[in-house]
This record gives C-alpha cells, structure tokens and sequence, in this order.
C-alpha cells in the first residue's frame, strides 16, 4: 500500500503504519517519479480541494487542484500502467439544486459552485482516457461522510464541528436558517463502497447516499441530547454556493454493486461521539 497526500487537512497518525508515505502534493512533478517507483494496480484518488466556501473565494485554486491535480495523477497512472482509478467525486455538488428528490446519477448536471464544476469535470476526462487508452475507473459520488478520525475543527463535515463544540461547552455555528438538508452517510459504509469497486463497477458512475435527507438544525439537535449539550446554536447569514436541500438516490449501487448504507444516522453518530471522547486530548496536541 502506497499513500500520498500533503497532509494539508490530514493527520500523519491516521496512516496505516504498513503503508509507504510520500508527503506531496498531486501537482507536484515527483509524483511522475513515485508512480514509475510503486508501478501501483488500482489508484484511489480522494485528494481534493474540498470547501464550497474555498472554491467560491479563490475558483482558480480549486481549478489547479481538483482539475490539473487529478490530470496530473490521471496522466501517470496511464504511463505506469494502472489498471483502475477510484475517482471520489460529489454528489452533494455536481447536480446543484436538485430537480427531484431522492437525486439519481441520469439527474440533470448543473452545479451552483466552483467545487461542484471542478469534481464533475475530471469525470469527463476519465471516460475520455476510458476510450483513449483503455483506462478503468469508477466514479463514486459520495453525500456527506462523517465518523471516527473527521478533523472536529476543519471547514467542513458539520457533525464533527458540532462535536467537537459541543464536547468543549461552546456555541455552534449554523449559517442560515438551518433547513438546508444533507444526505449523511457513515465511513464505514463508505469504506465498504471502496473496497467493492475495486472488483465491479467498470467505467460507471455511482451515488452512494441513505436516501434519506436530514436538516442541520436535526443534526444539532440529536448531537445535544446524545451529547447532553445544553447551549443554543448561533445563527450567521448563509453561504454562498451551497445548495438547499439535496439527497441521493443508491438505487444503481445497490442493484449493480450490492450496496447500501447499513449504519443508521443515529448509531453512526454514537460511534462518532465516543471516538472524539475518547481522543480529544490527541486532537489538541495535532492541530496546536
């Protein structure tokens, strides 16, 4: 196993300790030199620019490191000879406010936010090279993952800011009116998805989603009463970019893959609870 990341939201302690590291980012010119080393079989990409706010702000980061990033990876994967890329793509963006509800892989493509435009545009380029030069790939359109190790003080994934707040006896923050619905499905579901496509799901596209749309004002509630928090939410004006209510139809997962969501919302968020109770003192000493 082979892992490279630049650790720019990530931490070093997380890493499988059998796993050969390189610290780089997928811009870099030594990733040339590290595919012609490892010669890896199958390619995960989940590296990304991945904050809505970040791509509004600043479109031609996000174009430099989800769009020629991943060409970059692409273009050596194809000269090493990989035999498949796992393309992590977002179903929470790339559709934009969604036509109908549970949103399905033939929905209308019209994101409303530079992040979604840059995720959906690699996946053009991998059915590109599908045909030019014999590439496999799955794309998987993933909602909003959340669990065990997800950075409490990162820009995105509300459950773990919520925890980590609310295990420090502070306010959380909800930009709008906290109506806005998201699809929450638990890594070690996502884990599973991972872990089949290595085997199935030649050059097709997949969502992976509960099926299930969930508000925030719902997720802070069920945190405080999971939590015993006792504080109020903070209301701020909403933020650009970000779509109002969206869901995912796993119908094609689960009929072509045998996938679905297993871990329920509410036991999903236990689980991620007791880990950051268990490790708060570790993420202090990370992120001071």
């Amino acid at each position: 196993m082979v892992v490279l990341d630049d650790l720019s939201t990530g931490f070093e302690r997380n890493l499988n300790r059998h796993a050969t590291f390189y610290r780089t980012d997928i811009r870099d010119s030594h990733v040339s030199e590290i595919f012609s080393r490892e010669k890896p079989d199958v390619v995960s990409h989940h590296a990304a620019q991945m904050d809505v706010r970040k791509s509004v702000e600043n479109p031609l980061f996000d174009a430099d490191v989800n769009i020629l990033g991943s060409l970059n990876i692409i273009k050596n994967s194809i000269d090493a000879g990989v035999k498949k890329i796992i393309y992590i793509s977002s179903g929470g963006a790339v559709y934009g406010e969604p036509h109908y509800l549970p949103v399905d892989e033939g929905h209308p493509i019209d994101p409303n936010c530079q992040y979604g435009i840059s995720k959906h545009t690699v996946e053009h380029y991998l059915h590109l090279h599908s045909q030019l030069d014999g590439l496999r790939y799955t794309v998987l359109r993933y909602p909003n993952i959340y669990g065990p190790r997800q950075n409490p003080y990162g820009e995105a994934g509300v459950n773990a800011i919520f925890i980590g707040r609310m295990l420090q006896n502070e306010t959380c923050t909800i930009f709008g009116d906290g109506e806005q619905m998201r699809d929450y499905v638990y890594i070690g579901d996502v884990v599973s998805a991972n872990r089949i496509v290595l085997e199935k799901g030649d050059n097709h596209i997949y969502n992976l989603g509960s099926e299930k749309g969930t508000s925030v004002n719902e997720i802070h509630q069920r945190l405080k009463a999971l939590i015993g928090f006792r504080g109020q939410a903070s209301y701020q004006d909403p933020r650009k970019g970000e779509i109002r209510k969206i869901y995912l139809s796993a119908a094609k997962a689960r009929s072509e893959l045998g996938w679905q969501a297993r871990v329920s919302l509410e036991e999903g968020m236990r689980r991620t609870i007791d880990f950051f109770k268990d490790n708060r003192d570790v993420f202090r000493r990370d992120l001071s």
